[in-house]
């Protein structure tokens, strides 16, 4: 899905390009929507991958395969037939993949202390779930110390969702009732622009892309960002399309919210530090006041409401908060390790 915004204001939005293969699940999974390889292959290929893989969290095959098939559910692909969406070969292959890749989450994933299924004790939790998270700081290193090329990768990184923000926990809204939707509802709203279409965050990013002379087309960069970043991506589709995870969903955008507002602010400094202007910084600056506000409906009426409503939804709530802390600080932690090494954190460095 490519999101342009040209002087009119309206918004087009055409699907991704077909990503590069980078084992041979991906490969099939190509061949398949390509209409070259019969897709009952792709089972016994996602059996072989994921019992070989050393660490599907950070298998690159198994991760850009599992993103392709989610996008199928998103803008689509160019070139490949909407039908494959529901395909159920690729659908049965998919589920391989997101059993590992879940098994794997809920085995590495501290979750803390279950509090009482109460909307002050769910938010209580959550903010003191956040405030301690120590995860990496990228937001500061960019704020200090970034060059524009570590700057520009930290759009391309960032790019793979946000070129498509909040769509993954939009799947929530109709499995959800009550206090909680309200609260979704209204989150999401924000981020769709309230009801204007140069407003979305989506959007408004495409100025900051477009400001560092970057490719403002979803997927463009697909190719250059490594597994734990489409990890990070695919967390949240995972949750979101599945209805028996919707509490991880909420857990999931409460704790994104709750960690926004401040690095937001580091990353508008930085970025003015190197020199752009406050309509590539628009973005970032929008988010400081915007995830102020939002973080405390999605702590209190949005995941609160949803533990005291569904109380068996509790555990799957923190859950969800504890792998997007968890999964976004190894992103982090991949950027900066990188970036202290002096090398690309891109699996190919961009140019131009």
């Amino acid at each position: 899905m490519s999101i342009a915004l040209p002087d009119s204001g309206i918004i087009t939005q055409r699907p991704m390009q077909m990503p590069s293969a980078r084992g041979p699940l991906s490969r099939e999974l190509q061949r398949i929507l390509s209409g070259d390889a019969d897709a009952e292959a792709l089972l016994d290929v996602a059996h072989t991958v994921v019992a070989d893989s050393p660490d599907v969290v950070r298998d690159d095959d198994l991760q850009l395969a599992l993103f392709v098939l989610y996008e199928l559910h998103y803008g689509g692909i160019s070139g490949v037939d909407d039908r494959w969406e529901w395909n159920p070969a690729l659908i049965a292959a998919r589920t391989v993949l997101e059993d590992a890749f879940e098994a794997a989450l809920r085995d590495r994933v501290p979750v803390p202390e279950r509090p009482e299924a109460t909307s002050a004790a769910v938010s209580a939790c959550l903010f003191e779930l956040t405030a301690a998270d120590a995860g990496p700081s990228v937001s500061r290193y960019l704020a200090r110390r970034a060059t524009e090329e570590q700057a520009r990768e930290f759009l391309v990184q960032r790019s793979v969702y946000t070129l498509k923000e909040a769509d993954p926990h939009s799947w929530a809204i109709p499995r959800l009732s009550g206090r909680a939707k309200a609260a979704l509802v209204e989150i999401q709203s924000d981020e769709y622009g309230g009801g204007r279409p140069h407003r979305m965050h989506s959007a408004i990013f495409t100025r900051t892309v477009r400001a560092a002379g970057l490719d403002d087309a979803y997927g463009a960069y697909v190719d250059q960002v490594p597994a734990i970043t489409l990890a990070a991506v695919n967390t949240m589709t995972l949750f979101g399309l599945h209805r028996r995870l919707r509490g991880a969903v909420v857990g999931h955008l409460a704790a994104f919210e709750m960690t926004s507002s401040i690095p937001s602010k580091f990353y508008a400094d930085g970025f003015r530090r190197l020199g752009y202007d406050s309509d590539a910084t628009w973005y970032f600056d929008e988010h400081v006041e915007a995830d102020a506000v939002h973080e405390q409906i999605a702590g209190s009426d949005l995941a609160g409401g949803l533990a005291e409503s569904d109380p068996e939804l509790l555990d799957d709530i923190l859950f969800g908060a504890a792998a997007c802390l968890t999964v976004e600080g190894w992103a982090g932690e991949h950027m900066l390790t990188a970036w202290s090494d002096d090398r690309t954190s891109l699996r190919t460095a961009i140019t131009g």
